[in-house]
């Protein structure tokens, strides 16, 4: 019985895990980001979504908690060419070079709430949220006032705009963005390099 309840287990996990993602060797990487950093840059406007499935140990862990192959979010802004986001080290920010190099898959998605009269005012409010810790207990429902996870911060940042019919779960999962927005573009599925 012991036997069969492990052979099991083992079974039911094998199934429902999400492949580890690891870089691809250098060249094609960085042929595959240069693309991706195109799409960006003429698709892309302050205060969308980039929605990405990370290289990191961490991305492999959301992807598999979640099951769903995405795992983490940031905001952009188009003038400065960086993004906002929060992960280990907290709220920060990072170029655009930067977030993408650690993308295996990248998704633009344009928040319902975004306008072009309100999307400075969007960047300006994850702005004034950098430094913030990274709230690891929201990643498990227990959301701990300021501070936030990634996705949590993408939504945060519009709450200005909500209608108020808005029904959030207590995790919001990046994987679960496009809910909340339009997809602009996604680098899945690749063609050959």
């Amino acid at each position: 019985m012991k036997f069969i309840s492990i052979a099991f287990l083992t079974f039911l996990f094998g199934c429902i895990g999400r492949p580890i993602i690891k870089k691809p060797v250098t060249e094609i990487h960085q042929k595959q980001n240069k693309i991706i950093e195109q799409a960006v840059s003429s698709l892309a406007k302050t205060g969308d979504w980039l929605v990405i499935r990370g290289f990191h140990a961490t991305s492999n862990l959301v992807a598999n908690a979640t099951g769903i192959p995405i795992s983490h979010v940031a905001i952009y802004d188009s003038v400065s060419k960086t993004v906002i986001e929060a992960d280990g080290k907290g709220v920060h920010t990072s170029t655009i070079k930067e977030f993408v190099d650690k993308s295996y898959r990248l998704l633009i998605i344009r928040p319902r709430w975004r306008t072009d009269e309100n999307a400075k005012t969007a960047w300006q409010n994850a702005d004034k949220l950098l430094g913030k810790d990274y709230d690891y207990l929201g990643t498990i429902g227990f959301n701990y006032p300021g501070k936030y996870y990634c996705s949590e911060l993408a939504i945060k940042i519009y709450n200005p705009w909500f209608s108020g019919k808005e029904k959030f779960p207590d995790i919001i999962k990046p994987g679960e963005l496009y809910l909340y927005g339009n997809v602009l573009y996604d680098s899945l599925p690749r063609e050959e390099m």
